[in-house]
């Protein structure tokens, strides 16, 4: 077993005897266990993001979770993709100029699978009518030309394994089920899709080994009350003016009683990092919310997204700065980041 690669399941062992799916009344024992490193979108601070070769170098630096968002292709072929649209990814808007929507936007779901493998994934650029697209990180991969592709996400979890079974390691799949409810209206069930292609790849039953995330908290609180699934759920928690699938009220999910609610579907959540970290005092003290010590007292694992070094929070002077303060100060399960060779490294230097 490689030592900087093994899997760990982000601070939380279950009682003796109890399953992941559990009732509200079967809590989550907390550990001292390091904080999971979950490589976001893959080493997406490096190379274009959720492209194989970006999943493949996190797998290299040491990520325990490769973070896997997945939308539909008009086929139903699940597809790795952080959005539902692909022209801020792509260069669909040169290969299929005339499939977008009335809106501008080029939509995954409107191409078939033998399309999408036409499509090159370059680095991440704004989309605004009106303007030149630009490099949302104009530090990182250049954003010409185009040169990867879109995985699936079956290939994805066949190209994890084999780097495992090559390395010698374990690492986990975090997957994010992208707008389910906008999915549905347009005739596909994403949830299903993405179930579906864990049970082909073997993975449906690992519950040590997959998170299953989502904004949208319908999804989730259907899947554990129908039973769906015996992977452990992760209720992300953005802010009500995003307009997040499903019409979440986030800010009543981060109170006691929405936090308990969560709790009695889901076995963590995934926090945007400034509801954890306030900023800094007049006097340049760190300032943080409770909202860790309260979910954690309620039996949920916190997995706060996203940590980035060339994108600091206000007050926050350096990446280790930043890590100290979710990791040492704040207390967190596990960490989403665009760079996961430096948090490993950072993990290496505290001994955890």
């Amino acid at each position: 077993m490689d030592s900087g690669h093994a899997l760990r399941r982000g601070r939380f062992k279950r009682e003796e005897n109890l399953s992941l799916a559990s009732s509200s009344t079967e809590r989550l024992a907390l550990s001292k266990t390091p904080p999971i490193v979950i490589a976001h979108r893959g080493a997406c601070g490096y190379l274009p993001e959720h492209t194989l070769a970006a999943k493949a170098l996190a797998h290299g630096m040491g990520a325990d979770f490769m973070e896997q968002d997945v939308v539909l292709s008009r086929d139903g072929v699940a597809l790795v993709l952080h959005d539902i649209h692909l022209d801020s990814t792509t260069d669909v808007a040169i290969k299929f100029p005339g499939r977008a929507r009335t809106d501008g936007r080029f939509y995954a779901i409107d191409l078939d699978l033998p399309e999408i493998r036409e499509l090159r994934v370059h680095e991440r650029i704004s989309v605004n009518a009106g303007t030149s697209a630009e490099a949302v990180y104009p530090q990182r991969f250049p954003s010409r030309p185009a040169l990867f592709q879109v995985p699936t996400l079956e290939e994805e979890i066949t190209m994890l394994a084999g780097l495992d079974r090559s390395r010698g390691c374990r690492t986990g799949l975090y997957i994010e089920f992208k707008a389910p409810d906008w999915h549905a209206d347009q005739g596909l069930d994403l949830p299903g899709a993405v179930l579906a292609v864990l049970d082909k790849t073997g993975y449906a039953d690992r519950p040590e080994q997959v998170f299953l995330q989502c904004f949208n908290d319908k999804t989730l609180r259907r899947m554990h009350e129908a039973g769906q699934t015996q992977l452990p759920m992760i209720q992300l928690i953005g802010e009500n003016d995003w307009g997040e699938d499903g019409g979440v009220d986030f800010n009543y999910l981060r109170t006691p009683p929405g936090l308990s609610r969560v709790a009695e579907y889901a076995q963590g959540i995934g926090p945007f990092l400034p509801q954890i970290y306030l900023g800094k005092s007049d006097s340049g003290a760190v300032q943080l919310s409770n909202l860790v010590t309260t979910a954690q007292e309620k039996g949920l694992l916190v997995h706060p997204y996203t940590l980035r070094q060339d994108e600091l929070p206000p007050g926050i002077n350096s990446f280790s700065e930043l890590l100290d303060v979710f990791v040492q100060r704040a207390g967190v399960d596990g960490l989403f980041t665009d760079f996961p060779d430096l948090v490993v490294d950072y993990m290496k230097t505290q001994h955890m």
